[in-house]
C-alpha cells in the first residue's frame, strides 16, 4: 500500500538508505538521488517522443486523407523505431567554414530548454520541484530554444539560415509578451507563482475562470514553437528548410525531438495552469492517478496542437507580427487589467461565485472583440472594393498653360 500511496518516495527512502549502507555521505547521497531523479525524467519524456512522432504522423495523416504509417509494425507503430536507426546511421556533415562549437551547442541547449521546464512541472502530489517562482522559470528556460536556434543559424555560415535565425527573434519576442501576460491571469488567481501551488488552489479549473487566457496561451505559445500555422521559422517553401538546413544525421535529430517535445510541453504546462493538472478523484490518495490525470489533459491539449498542424496553411510574416502585437497583446492586456479588478470585488463570493463572474466577464469580453473585429473586417473590406464610377468624380480641367519668360517680361 505505501508504494501505491507514495511510489517517488518509497523508491527514493529505498535509494537513499541503499547510498547510505555503502558508506556515502548525507550530502553525496542527496546530490546522487537529484541526479537520478534527472536522469530519469529526462529519459522518460525524451522516449515518450516516439510515441508523439508516430501519433502525429498517423493523425495528421487521417487529416490528410492519408494512412500515415502502417508497413513496419503493427499499425507502423515500429517506424519512429526504423527511422532511428536509419537516422544513426547517417554521417554528421559539419559545413567547412562554420563555427563547430557553436554549431554543436545549439541543438543541445534548445534539447535541454525543453527539459529544464519539466524539472517544475508538478506531475502527482509532492512530486518534482516546488519552486516558488516556477512560473518565471518557465519563460526563463523557455528562451533557451531561441537561444539554440540563434546559435544553430549563426554558426552554419548560410544565408538562409541565418535569414530564419532572424525571424526567430522577431517571432519569439513577439509572442512572449501574449504568453507571460496570459501566463499571469492563474498566478493572480492562485496567488502563487509556484505551479503545484496553482494546481492545489484549482477546486475550479482555471480554464473556466478565465477561457480567453487560455485561447491566448495557447495560440501564442503554438507561436512560439513555430508550429503552423506559425511555422515561419521552417517554411521550406521561403527561406529552404530553416535555420537547421546545413545539420544532419543525430545532430539533426536533436532537433527533430526538441520540436516535438517542446509541443507535448505546451500541453503539460496548460494542463497544470489551466485544467487542474493532477487534480482528479483519488489523485491524493493514489498520486499515480494523479500522473495519469495530468497526462491526459496534457495529451488532450497537444491534440488540439496537431489539429491545428494538419489543418491549417502558414500565415506571412507580417500578418503573423499584427496578430501578435496588434490583436493577441491588447487583448491579454485587457484581460490581465479585468481579471485583476474583478477578482477584488468577488473574493467573497465562494469559489464559484468567483468562478462565473470571471466567466461572464470573459464572455462580454469575447463579444465585444468579435463585434470589434467584425466591424473592422467590414471598414477594410468596403476599402478595398470601391472603385471608381463613371461620372463619380468631375471632370478634370484643361492645364493652364505656362507662360515663357519672354511673355512674362512683356
Amino acid at each position: 500500500m505505501g508504494i501505491l500511496s507514495q511510489p517517488i518516495g518509497v523508491i527514493a527512502e529505498w535509494l537513499r538508505n541503499l547510498f547510505l549502507g555503502w558508506g556515502l555521505s548525507e550530502g553525496l547521497t542527496t546530490v546522487l538521488l537529484y541526479l537520478i531523479g534527472a536522469g530519469v525524467l529526462a529519459t522518460l519524456v525524451q522516449v515518450w517522443v516516439i510515441f508523439l512522432i508516430w501519433f502525429e504522423r498517423k493523425i495528421i495523416g487521417r487529416f490528410q486523407d492519408r494512412l500515415g504509417p502502417n508497413r513496419v509494425g503493427p499499425y507502423g507503430l515500429l517506424q519512429p523505431f526504423a527511422d532511428l536507426i536509419k537516422i544513426i546511421t547517417k554521417e554528421v556533415i559539419i559545413p567547412r567554414d562554420a563555427d563547430k562549437a557553436v554549431y554543436l551547442l545549439g541543438p543541445i541547449i534548445m534539447d535541454a530548454g525543453v527539459l529544464a521546464i519539466w524539472a517544475v512541472i508538478p506531475l502527482m502530489p509532492m512530486v518534482g520541484m516546488d519552486v516558488n517562482v516556477a512560473a518565471l522559470y518557465t519563460i526563463a528556460v523557455g528562451a533557451f530554444a531561441t537561444l539554440g536556434i540563434l546559435m544553430a543559424g549563426w554558426a552554419s555560415n548560410n544565408k538562409f539560415a541565418l535569414l530564419s535565425a532572424f525571424r526567430t527573434v522577431a517571432q519569439m519576442i513577439s509572442y512572449e509578451v501574449p504568453t507571460v501576460l496570459a501566463l499571469l491571469i492563474p498566478v493572480m488567481l492562485a496567488g502563487t507563482m509556484s505551479l503545484q501551488g496553482i494546481v492545489e488552489a484549482q477546486h475550479v479549473w482555471y480554464i473556466v475562470f478565465a477561457p480567453l487566457a487560455f485561447v491566448i496561451y495557447f495560440i501564442a505559445s503554438v507561436a512560439e514553437v513555430g508550429r503552423t500555422p506559425f511555422d515561419l521559422l521552417e517554411a521550406e517553401s521561403e527561406i529552404v528548410a530553416g535555420f537547421h538546413i546545413e545539420y544532419s544525421g543525430m545532430v539533426f535529430a536533436i532537433f527533430y525531438v526538441g520540436d516535438f517535445l517542446h509541443a507535448f510541453t505546451i500541453g503539460a504546462l496548460g494542463a497544470v495552469l489551466f485544467l487542474g493538472g493532477w487534480r482528479g478523484p483519488g489523485a491524493e490518495t493514489f498520486p499515480l492517478l494523479g500522473l495519469l490525470y495530468l497526462w491526459i489533459k496534457a495529451f488532450l491539449v497537444y491534440f488540439l496542437v496537431v489539429w491545428a498542424r494538419g489543418s491549417l496553411p502558414r500565415v506571412r510574416i507580417d500578418q503573423m507580427m499584427d496578430f501578435s502585437w496588434k490583436f493577441l497583446t491588447p487583448l491579454a492586456l485587457i484581460l490581465l487589467v479585468v481579471a485583476a479588478v474583478l477578482d477584488h470585488f468577488v473574493m467573497g463570493f465562494g469559489m464559484w461565485g468567483r468562478a462565473l463572474s470571471h466567466f461572464a466577464a470573459n464572455v462580454v469580453i469575447a463579444v465585444l472583440t468579435l463585434r470589434y473585429l467584425d466591424h473592422y473586417d467590414k471598414v477594410r473590406e468596403s476599402k478595398r472594393r470601391m472603385v471608381a464610377q463613371p461620372g463619380q468624380y468631375p471632370v478634370a480641367r484643361p492645364p493652364v498653360p505656362v507662360e515663357t519668360s519672354t511673355e512674362a517680361a512683356s
